[in-house]
C-alpha cells in the first residue's frame, strides 16, 4: 500500500510503499477514503507523544472508509460497511471500558500513535465490535473523517464534561479544527460564544459559523478583562483548544465564579506542565477538567445532530489534498496559516 511515513521523530515525511495490513482476529482492515490532518499528528511527528515507539511510523488518526477485510471473531460488522472510529479505541475488557469510558482505557489502541495510522491506503483496527461506528449513508466520507478527533473531542468536552446549559457563555481559545467544532457545537446548544485566535482569517470563519464575539490577542492585550466586560461576570465554560501556557491560563482567568475550564489542547515542550493561578481557582471555586476524545457508543448523539441539520461539519472543511501533498502540509502545520480542517481524500 501507499502511505506517508517517517523513520524517526522530526525526520522527513516520505511517500512509501509498505505491505498491506491484515486483520487481527477481532479486527478489520479499512480502505481509507478520507483522513483529516490534526495538530496531534504534528505533535507525534515532533516526538511529543510517548505512544509512538516503533519506526517506520504512519501517522493519521481521524478517518473514514470501507471494511475490506475482516477478522474471524468480528460479529457486528461486515465487508463493505462504511465506518469510522474514535481516535482512542478501547480494549473492551479493562475496568474503564467496563465502566463505559474507553477513551481512558488502560490498553488503548490509537491508530496513528500506538499503531500505524490512516495516512495510507489501508489501516488495520483492533477490537472492531467495541470501537467501530457505522456511517449513515447521508454523511459523506470527508465529513465523517472530520468527526474522529475534532468534533467528538469538542462534543464530549462541551456536552458531557462541561454540561453546557442554554444561554451560558463559552470562550474558545484556539480556533483550529477543535475550536471551530466547539463553537459550532456550543451554538447548537444555545450558548453565546467568544472565539479567541491570533489568525484573523480563522476568526472570520469562527464568526461565520456563529461566534458572537471574536478577539485577537495581537490587538487585545488583556483578553480575560475584555471577556469580563462582554459577559459581565466571565464565561460559564472555557476551552483551551490549542494547548499553551498563555491560552490555558487566559482560559482560566476568563471564567466567572464556579466556572469550568476544559483542557483539550495538548501541551508540549516548555508548556508541558504549566503553572496555574491556584489562588484564583480556589477563591472562585473553579473546575479544571480534562477531556480526551469520546466513546464510540456516544457517536449516535452527534450523528443525529448532523442528520437533523443542527450541526454542519462541512462548513469548517478548509481544503482537501492528495496524499502526495501531505508531507509538506504536516511538516508546516505549526505555522497556523490555514483556516478550517484539511482532509486527505485522494490516495
Amino acid at each position: 500500500m501507499k502511505a506517508v511515513a517517517y523513520s524517526k521523530f522530526k525526520s522527513p515525511l516520505e511517500i512509501v510503499h509498505l505491505p498491506d495490513p491484515t486483520p487481527v482476529d477481532d479486527g478489520v482492515v479499512i480502505e481509507v477514503k478520507a483522513s483529516g490532518l490534526c495538530r496531534s499528528d504534528w505533535h507525534g511527528w515532533m516526538g511529543h507523544d510517548t505512544d509512538i515507539k516503533h519506526f517506520p511510523h504512519i501517522p493519521g488518526h481521524e478517518f473514514s472508509g470501507i471494511i475490506v477485510d475482516i477478522g474471524k471473531d468480528v460479529k457486528s460488522f461486515k465487508l463493505h460497511d462504511r465506518v469510522t472510529v474514535p481516535f482512542v479505541c478501547g480494549c473492551g475488557n479493562c475496568h474503564w471500558c467496563g465502566n463505559g469510558n474507553p477513551q481512558i482505557c488502560d490498553y488503548q489502541f490509537q491508530p496513528g500513535f500506538t499503531h500505524w495510522g490512516s495516512f495510507a491506503q489501508f489501516v488495520s483496527i483492533h477490537h472492531a465490535d467495541f470501537n467501530l461506528v457505522k456511517i449513515p449513508d447521508a454523511i459523506d466520507y470527508i465529513t465523517a473523517a472530520s468527526l474522529g478527533c475534532r468534533f467528538i473531542t469538542s462534543y464530549r468536552a462541551i456536552v458531557h464534561q462541561g454540561k453546557l446549559a442554554l444561554g451560558q457563555w463559552v470562550s474558545v481559545f484556539g480556533c483550529g479544527g477543535v475550536g471551530l467544532s466547539a463553537i459550532m457545537i456550543a451554538k447548537s446548544k444555545g450558548a453565546k460564544v467568544i472565539a479567541i485566535d491570533i489568525n484573523d482569517s480563522v476568526l472570520k470563519l469562527a464568526q461565520n459559523i456563529g461566534a458572537d464575539s471574536i478577539m485577537n490577542p495581537k490587538d487585545i492585550k488583556n483578553i480575560p478583562g475584555e471577556i469580563s466586560k462582554i459577559t459581565k461576570y466571565g464565561t460559564h465554560l472555557s476551552l483551551d483548544c490549542l494547548g499553551s501556557v498563555e491560552t490555558s491560563v487566559n482560559s482560566i482567568l476568563s471564567l466567572r465564579k464556579q466556572g469550568k475550564h476544559i483542557q483539550v489542547g495538548l501541551m508540549a515542550s516548555e508548556d508541558f506542565r504549566p503553572s496555574y493561578p491556584i489562588e484564583i481557582i480556589i477563591s472562585k471555586e473553579l473546575e479544571i477538567i480534562g477531556s480526551h476524545g469520546m466513546q464510540a457508543k456516544k457517536y449516535p448523539e452527534l450523528l443525529d445532530m448532523i442528520l437533523n441539520e443542527k450541526l454542519h461539519p462541512s462548513k469548517i472543511i478548509g481544503k482537501t489534498i492528495p496524499l502526495e501533498s501531505l508531507p509538506e502540509t504536516l511538516q508546516n502545520m505549526n505555522r497556523f496559516k490555514h483556516a478550517g480542517i484539511t482532509v486527505v481524500n485522494k490516495f
